[in-house]
């Protein structure tokens, strides 16, 4: 599990053709994607599953967990994007609400355009 930030610290002030805005790029795709909206209420959770491809969950309000192959949940809050690999296992929940966007497909790459928060590195300790 990985944890990046596309909020407007994060991103690039535009102002050509008039425009006043910050743009924060957030993934790249060669394939087929589904983009969803996720609405969790109070203490709401998407249970602990895995994922059957790679899964971007961008948090754009509330505050939350979210947690991996590890079972600390590791605190997510607005602004803040969650990246699951294909067949990582993982769960998402949250005491007081929170909306998502959640963009699923193969070859994904948010590592291209936001930068990282979190890494879980314990998947890699028992590596070299």
């Amino acid at each position: 599990m990985k944890i990046y930030n596309f909020g407007p610290s994060h991103g690039e002030k535009i102002e050509n053709f008039n425009s006043d805005f910050i743009f924060s790029k957030i993934a790249r795709s060669t394939a087929e994607v589904k983009v969803s909206c996720f609405h969790l209420a109070e203490n709401g959770v998407v249970g602990y599953h895995e994922a059957v491809t790679m899964q971007l969950f961008l948090v754009l309000k509330g505050m939350g967990w979210a947690r991996g192959n590890f079972p600390n949940r590791i605190p997510i809050v607005e602004f803040q994007a969650v990246f699951w690999d294909v067949n990582e296992w993982h769960e998402v929940g949250t005491d007081l609400g929170l909306i998502a966007i959640v963009i699923e497909g193969d070859f994904l790459n948010p590592f291209d355009f936001m930068n990282l928060d979190w890494e879980d590195i314990s998947r890699h300790a028992d590596r070299p």
